[in-house]
């Protein structure tokens, strides 16, 4: 309750400091107290199970120490990303403080969607989260590759709540409550009825949309590279983990029970996106490309909790949130300060910033799922939970095989780091945006992960707390 409200209002007032403040950095530091002022808040919630605002939200919300830990790993995510990026969003344009009221929205809706009990706050939810989106996507009003991108997100998107919408009318009519309340479809274990099959159907598509997963991803790419890259930071992170946190709190509380019925639906979309998302990033030549068909592969892997529905897969999706968030901010944070964005312009990168290099290489890593890095023992869940479920053990077999092919696009930037040298006698990187306080952030970003790869029950005991 208090980051659903703390962020809606904390929006408003950047947008104040927009209509009344002129200055370009004050924001920054607003934007980065609201991220802090959040993760404190839902902490304290977390810890005292008390809200500061405490309204009577008619049991449409549920606020549970696993939903709040997820926050918290949002909240996280989003102060990081605000420290570490936070001058390239004043690179955007002139509205600075509107970029930053937008991804507080963004956040109001990603608290919505993690702490939902009925389907009407989930739509609201997703709503919130996706519309300012829209807008950041074509922020660079001057680039036609952002414009593009900006109505194609906004097209698919409606196209996808037009779905949404109709899974939801099919669900309301179709369970014996006539109830929007996601804890009182009671379905049983018998054959579900055919509009409630209808219903779970629809719902899967329109979900996968929200998260890229295949082969409903095809918005994804030109979305990804058309926006400005600070922006497909935060999409690619923050709002892809909050999508699949809401999809998997839907099916596990409402449908869990007759998962058997529409499991397989699921372990078709989960081997096409992997297989879509990495065979394909193996021959992208950008690395803001090539990772945004990556982000595709990771949502693959993230598919395995929904396969399975257990108690590993609630831990692994926290962690992997975590683990994915931290390495794709990082590794982002560095590309927005190359000179160029192909792989070759990471020649040379280790002996001009020796520490960027080595924090672009954990960061890759990371995503690799290689050992002693948190992206490691967060596939580790994944795979884990995968198992436990039971069934269709090839399902797991299938995803150590992607796992390994893509370590061959993430290895090929780290070759360029370390054993290429710079293909032209420009620096790699513009040593004068590449700050002291920027080193250091870099630095605990590549300590936390591997600090989560060590010992990852810092960050599930939350979830028990």
């Amino acid at each position: 309750m208090n980051a659903i409200i703390f962020s809606a209002i904390w929006g408003v007032l950047m947008m104040f400091t927009g209509a009344f403040v002129q200055s370009k950095t004050l924001p920054k530091y607003l934007a980065i107290t609201g991220a802090a002022l959040l993760f404190l808040l839902n902490g304290i919630e977390l810890y005292n199970g008390t809200p500061i605002f405490n309204i009577n939200g008619m049991n449409m919300l549920a606020i549970t120490s696993m939903n709040l830990t997820f926050l918290e790993v949002i909240f996280a995510a989003t102060l990081l990303f605000f420290m570490l990026s936070g001058r390239d969003v004043e690179r955007v344009g002139e509205h600075v403080s509107e970029y930053f009221a937008l991804i507080f929205f963004v956040l109001c809706g990603v608290s919505l969607s993690s702490t939902y009990n009925t389907l009407l706050l989930l739509f609201l939810g997703i709503e919130i989260m996706s519309i300012p989106l829209y807008v950041l996507t074509g922020a660079d009003k001057r680039n036609l590759k952002s414009n593009e991108a900006s109505l194609k997100y906004f097209l698919m998107g409606a196209f996808s709540t037009g779905i949404l919408l109709m899974g939801i009318a099919f669900i309301y009519g179709g369970n014996t409550n006539a109830s929007f309340y996601i804890d009182q479809i009671h379905l049983g274990v018998g054959k579900m009825p055919v509009m409630i099959t209808v219903g779970v159907v629809l719902l899967i598509i329109a979900l996968s949309f929200k998260v890229s997963a295949a082969p409903f991803h095809f918005w994804t790419p030109d979305v990804y590279d058309g926006a400005p890259t600070v922006f497909t930071s935060f999409m690619s992170t923050i709002v892809k983990a909050a999508g699949f946190f809401a999809f998997i709190r839907l099916f596990k509380t409402s449908f869990g029970p007759v998962q058997g019925q529409w499991q397989n639906l699921i372990v078709f979309i989960t081997v096409a996106t992997m297989l879509i998302g990495n065979v394909t990033a193996v021959f992208q030549q950008s690395v803001k490309r090539m990772l945004a068909y990556s982000s595709i592969a990771q949502a693959g892997f993230m598919l395995l909790a929904l396969f399975a529905l257990n108690q590993t897969a609630d831990d692994g999706i926290i962690l992997y949130s975590a683990a994915y968030s931290l390495a794709t901010i990082g590794i982002f944070a560095i590309l927005i300060k190359m000179n160029d964005y192909t792989i070759e312009g990471f020649n040379g990168l280790a002996k001009q910033q020796p520490l960027l290099g080595l924090v672009a290489t954990i960061c890759l890593l990371s995503l690799t799922g290689i050992p002693l890095t948190a992206g490691f023992t967060s596939k580790f869940f994944m795979l884990t939970a995968a198992v436990e479920n039971g069934h269709k053990f090839w399902v797991v077999i299938v995803a150590v095989i992607f796992a390994a092919i893509s370590a061959y696009y993430y290895f090929r930037v780290i070759q360029a780091i370390y054993f290429k040298e710079p293909s032209s006698a420009e620096p790699v990187i513009d040593a004068e945006r590449v700050s002291g306080s920027f080193k250091i952030l870099l630095a605990i970003t590549a300590i936390l992960i591997l600090i989560l790869g060590i010992y990852p029950e810092i960050l599930i005991g939350w979830a028990h707390h």
